[in-house]
């Protein structure tokens, strides 16, 4: 589990997040959802470290990020995987090389430990017999594939992923979704994902955090949206006339 409390966060004169807590559940797919600008991409960032909050604790099954030595936090990030938005391969890598790439920078193991590994992850991303291809050569979807068995090659306990559907194609982000939702219920890792795809929210948000000009607005599941009485939140989640619909059949349905 990841515990954030009274996370506060300015860049220069203008303060981005005001006295955030919340907790990130293990074996949970645990959203951060909000508009541009809210700050979630900020609390992100923070979490995982590439930022650093003015005050408050960032927890990791209780251990205080902030407060750690370089030392500590080298081991720290072994436990962290990590999806960045534009997928980030290598390009002068092969798929397979992408992939060993961290097990190489971050074990003792020998080569054939680390390919044997890669090769695994690429299976259960269902990638099989794409290892000696290009990121130039493969679609979107399994560019993103390739960064998801990337991410969990060193079996972290953590996995932070910056809107994973960006860019894709509605089918091919249902692929994305049930890939992090099937890894992080196998592996029991404490998933966070920041999204402001909609289908994401509702299909697998098991756990949400809704983040309005700076402030937790809301904390819920996906279920619970619906009945929710956060205006903020009603108008993002169902601001087009699709999801309003969607809406309108959960309510009918008791759901």
């Amino acid at each position: 589990m990841i515990e954030v409390k009274n996370i506060n966060k300015s860049f220069e004169d203008k303060q981005v997040l005001f006295d955030i807590s919340a907790k990130f559940y293990e074996g949970k797919t645990n959203l951060i959802i909000g508009q541009s600008g809210s700050g979630k991409t900020v609390l992100l960032k923070s979490i995982v470290g590439l930022m650093t909050p003015e005050s408050g604790q960032i927890l990791y099954d209780g251990r205080n990020s902030l407060a750690m030595n370089a030392s500590q936090i080298k081991e720290l990030r072994k436990e962290i995987g990590m999806l960045f938005q534009g997928a980030a391969l290598f390009d002068s890598e092969t798929v397979l090389g992408n992939v060993i790439f961290p097990l190489r920078m971050h074990t003792n193991d020998s080569y054939q430990q680390c390919k044997k590994r890669a090769e695994f992850c690429l299976d259960r991303v269902n990638l099989r017999g794409a290892n000696k291809l290009y990121p130039s050569e493969i679609s979107g979807g399994m560019q993103k594939r390739v960064a998801i068995a990337r991410a969990i090659a060193l079996n972290p306990k953590y996995l932070f992923c910056d809107e994973p559907n960006s860019g894709l194609d509605p089918k091919t982000s249902l692929v994305i979704d049930e890939l992090l939702s099937d890894i992080t219920h196998e592996y029991k890792m404490t998933t966070i994902i920041n999204t402001h795809d909609m289908n994401s929210v509702l299909g697998i948000g098991e756990h949400i955090i809704f983040i309005d000009k700076g402030y937790k607005a809301w904390e819920g599941t996906s279920q619970m949206i619906t009945h929710s009485d956060n205006k903020a939140l009603e108008d993002f989640v169902f601001a087009t006339p699709l999801f309003k619909d969607v809406k309108g059949y959960l309510v009918s349905q008791g759901k």
